[in-house]
């Protein structure tokens, strides 16, 4: 698990709670339920109109792989193709089959199967970068969800405002009322752009880059099983591997 996007959103808010304090304001007053609601609750459900039901539940699963996901080691599929190769080498590809019971990565364990039921090393190619094209296209979506409701947010607090403002004209004959009003009002915009700031568009910046991440560890594997299929020797294969792992994966790999 990488702790950056709850480090930085978690940060993110004490330095605005601490600048706040240090201006002299009340933590407390910015916690007000109305513009919250309006804010978070229009934004979700306006960002859900702008797709599908399956967007959002993606999305939603696309939120808490943002907090629990992390950076693919590289280290590790370099190992296991590794390993496999040398033992194909050596057995036969067939010999891989009860290998690949010790393999979690089920991306290389599907691209060694179709090796092992004899499938044109084209055709293995061609059915792995499929899987990768899907992949990339469901990932976008999951982060254009938050990169959208980034976008919709300070529109959404400026309406929360105007609507507040509102309610102030209707009280103006109650001055004693219109401070409490007018800092109601602004705190809809206060949310609406803090929301999208420090929550929505770095969700979906993570997503992005966990993607990349995973996409670059997946091409890597594709490499991988052309290089067992065709039999090349393991060291090659080692060397060729970690020159095409992301920067991500080289960085826990030397750590």
């Amino acid at each position: 698990m990488d702790p950056a996007p709850a480090i930085g959103i978690v940060l993110g808010f004490v330095v605005i709670i601490t600048a706040n304090v240090l201006e002299g304001g009340n933590p407390a007053n910015m916690i007000l339920l109305p513009p919250m609601l309006l804010v978070f609750g229009t934004t979700f459900f306006i960002t859900m109109a702008g797709g599908t039901v399956a967007d959002m539940k993606a999305a939603m699963a696309g939120a808490k792989k943002a907090f629990t996901g992390g950076v693919p080691k590289g280290d590790a599929i370099v190992d296991n193709v590794v390993t496999l190769a040398d033992k194909a080498r050596r057995e036969g590809l067939l010999a891989l089959e009860d290998s690949l019971k010790n393999v979690d990565d089920p991306f290389l364990v599907k691209g060694v199967t179709l090796a092992i039921d004899g499938t044109d090393p084209e055709e293995v190619r061609d059915i792995l970068e499929a899987e990768v094209q899907a992949k990339k296209s469901a990932d976008k979506q999951a982060a254009k969800f938050f990169s959208d409701a980034g976008a919709y947010a300070p529109t959404v607090g400026i309406i929360g405002t105007v609507m507040g403002l509102v309610h102030v004209l209707e009280n103006l004959a109650q001055p004693e009322e219109l401070g409490h009003l007018i800092a109601a009002a602004f705190l809809a915009t206060l949310w609406g752009v803090a929301s999208a700031n420090v929550i929505f568009l770095p969700l979906g910046n993570r997503l992005k880059r966990l993607s990349e991440l995973e996409v670059n560890q997946m091409e890597v594997t594709i490499e991988g099983v052309a290089a067992i299929q065709a039999g090349s020797n393991p060291r090659v294969i080692a060397a060729k591997l970690k020159s095409l792992l992301p920067a991500g994966s080289v960085a826990e790999e030397a750590a």
